[in-house]
């Protein structure tokens, strides 16, 4: 298996030494990693859409309005994964946990005519098994810099001065803090002279439900000599995401496989597309996946030890829905 993927690394970095534009997709635990050259997206049955890069035509579909049911579980259901992350949080295993759950829902779309209908930075859509629309860049390569903006911390926007209460928020300033703090780390390792450029800057983010304040912040540096040019390298270097996981990596990943009964697959992993000079990249989140005809909202946040356990279940259904303006 280790090897398998190191070769899927390599082929990035070969690809990007010869200036050939490609997309990847890297599932949450590295186990499954595909490279894709731009004119076989389509023969793959992928979809994309980046800030810089779309892989389809120009397509009008009909103008359907979405209706979508979820069904998530119980407070009852959602606390023994939750005591499981707060005790390591308690003794010191881990100090940041994202800890995420699988919701079924309902929906009167397919998963292609949701992919069109979604307003989102990012969005893919994977053949007939999942859907994203993300909000949240991994890491952005331009000119041998790179940088990073991890998103951590949201609030509903109709709070009462929901922008001072999320930014002074002692929970969610502690989670923040924590995941700045280690995607300088992580980007120190590929990159020199790694800065904090901006801090808890606040996005909008509209719903069909209810609309989003959520908060982030930018890190970069300048690429090591070593890894100028070296995408596959780089992304091995600092993956998985940080900002989905949580701290430390190694001990909070057994923490996660632990906590929670289902595979995340690609959910919270990584994709992105090269263009022969430059690499954007996204966290897959905001994700609705067919199992067996059935549909699922894959949706969480971080925990920390300042964590409830009814405002973190709240967090969950909060995130259970598809950008649409």
């Amino acid at each position: 298996m280790k090897s398998i993927i190191h070769s899927q690394f390599s082929k990035m970095d070969e690809l990007a030494a010869k200036k050939t534009p490609f997309f990847f997709v890297v599932d949450f635990k590295m186990e499954h990693i595909e490279v894709y050259e731009v004119e076989e997206l389509d023969n793959a049955g992928i979809l994309v859409d980046f800030p810089n890069f779309k892989s389809f035509l120009p397509q009008n579909f009909l103008e359907k309005s979405l209706v979508l049911k979820s069904h998530p579980e119980t407070l009852e259901e959602y606390q023994p994964g939750f005591e499981i992350v707060q005790n390591n949080l308690k003794t010191g295993n881990s100090y940041l946990t994202n800890y995420t759950r699988k919701t079924k829902i309902e929906c009167n779309l397919s998963l292609k005519e949701i992919f069109f209908l979604a307003e989102a930075k990012y969005k893919v859509l994977y053949q007939d098994e999942f859907v994203f629309f993300s909000p949240e860049t991994f890491v952005e390569i331009k000119n041998q810099k790179i940088a990073t903006h991890p998103m951590k911390g949201t609030i509903d926007a109709s709070t009462e001065n929901a922008i001072e209460v999320l930014k002074n928020d002692i929970k969610e300033k502690a989670e923040h803090y924590t995941v700045v703090d280690l995607l300088r780390n992580d980007l120190s390792m590929v990159a020199d002279e790694v800065k904090v450029d901006e801090f808890q800057r606040i996005d909008y983010l509209k719903t069909h439900q209810k609309n989003l304040y959520a908060m982030s912040s930018e890190i970069s540096g300048n690429i090591k000599p070593e890894f100028q040019n070296k995408v596959g390298s780089i992304l091995q270097t600092l993956l998985p995401a940080g900002s989905i996981l949580g701290a430390p990596k190694k001990k909070t990943m057994e923490i996660i496989l632990e906590a929670e009964n289902f595979d995340r697959g690609f959910y919270t992993g990584v994709c992105g597309y090269f263009d022969g000079e430059n690499l954007d990249s996204c966290v897959m989140i905001r994700f609705i996946e067919k199992e067996n005809d059935q549909l699922y909202f894959k949706s969480g946040g971080g925990i920390t030890h300042l964590s409830k356990m009814e405002d973190e279940y709240q967090e969950v259904k909060n995130k259970i829905y598809v950008p649409v303006h």
